[in-house]
């Protein structure tokens, strides 16, 4: 996962420029001296893939991908691209991660009790690794985002060029070369938003048309020589009413929940790891990969370093699905249910576009 195309290592290389090139990037990109990254939200490469046809500009622009992080999600994700480091170091491990004995929604930098936690965990502080490797790139994202926490973890330091319609992400990026930007990161998150509320169905197909008219847009309206990068944080699932409520006997040893719908983390007391490995297991094994901890961090799915502050951010045993579901929270509300989701080390979720081209215009 990790050093092996995966996404942290994008702005490392275009920011960084190690002495040769890495074999997933092309030599057009490398040599350009000026780079767009756009990310779109939960375009995951086999989505892209089976929706080529509708698609053309940016299937045109290769077959190129990565790989995401565990745990496959927004939060998680887009601090890896940014920082260039997996979650165990930068500390963002999930959607909605335990510490200090309350959970925080790392999305809206908000704890269960709805108060905001900027001030009990100040950003800088949980996400200590400086985004864009110190460098304060152009960073084209949605007007709403600026002042967030989250923000604040993954994108501080860069010089914002908000925008309020979508067709902002071009005028912005263009905008910042033209004023000899060398990286711009623009970020947008429509087909994410898409998926949650309605799946991979007729709605996620015209966004993803959407989307490819909108790099068919931006590669028209760059100066000439401009590379465009464009990738993803995570792809995606069709999960639909397919949500499993925990059973009692598993709960009954659970002290709190974390995580998502397809990385479930269930905590419990220290004497208690042994048995609810043993239930979970014995439960839901058909459906998920289940595993404690200890074995997680071993394996490095968050990577080869987990800090002291990332473990203790983790739970004692994982649910994982490798089947279209996801496990229940009901401490996670929200206005509607999720119909397509992520999070699990599936390919739907795992595998994201990495597409170049060099504009003309």
């Amino acid at each position: 996962m990790f050093g092996q195309q995966c996404i942290s290592d994008i702005l490392p290389t275009l920011i960084g420029r190690p002495p040769t090139a890495p074999s997933w990037l092309p030599d057009e990109v490398w040599h350009a001296r000026q780079v767009v990254v756009l990310v779109l939200d939960g375009l995951g490469r086999n989505q892209l893939d089976e929706r080529a046809s509708i698609a053309p500009t940016m299937t045109a622009m290769g077959p190129g991908w990565l790989t995401s992080v565990a745990p496959s999600t927004t939060a998680a994700a887009l601090t890896s691209i940014t920082t260039g480091v997996p979650p165990g170091e930068h500390g963002v491990v999930g959607y909605r991660v335990r510490v200090q004995g309350d959970v925080l929604n790392t999305l809206r930098w908000q704890l269960d009790d709805g108060g905001d936690a900027r001030r009990k965990l100040p950003a800088s502080e949980f996400q200590p690794v400086e985004p864009f490797l110190g460098t304060s790139p152009d960073v084209v994202a949605d007007y709403r985002f600026q002042t967030t926490g989250f923000s604040e973890a993954q994108l501080r330091n860069g010089r914002w060029r908000p925008w309020s319609v979508v067709s902002g992400i071009v005028a912005q990026s263009d905008a910042a070369i033209r004023a000899g930007a060398n990286l711009v990161y623009a970020y947008y998150d429509g087909i994410d938003k898409v998926s949650h509320l309605s799946g991979l169905g007729d709605a996620f197909d015209l966004e993803v048309r959407f989307s490819d008219n909108l790099v068919e847009m931006l590669l028209d309206t760059l100066p000439s020589g401009t590379a465009l990068v464009v990738t993803a944080d995570h792809g995606q699932v069709h999960v639909g009413d397919r949500t499993i409520r925990l059973s009692q006997s598993v709960t009954s040893l659970t002290t709190a929940l974390s995580g998502e719908g397809r990385f479930r983390w269930l905590h419990c007391r220290p004497n208690d790891q042994a048995e609810l490995l043993r239930r979970a297991r014995d439960e839901y094994g058909d459906v998920a990969w289940v595993e404690h901890v200890d074995d997680i961090v071993a394996a490095r799915w968050f990577g080869p370093m987990v800090s002291d502050a990332a473990r203790s951010r983790l739970g004692d045993v994982a649910l994982v699905p490798f089947e279209p579901i996801s496990f229940d929270d009901p401490a996670d509300g929200g206005s509607f249910e999720l119909i397509g989701r992520h999070g699990s080390l599936t390919p739907d979720e795992m595998y994201v576009p990495l597409l170049t081209a060099v504009a003309n215009g």
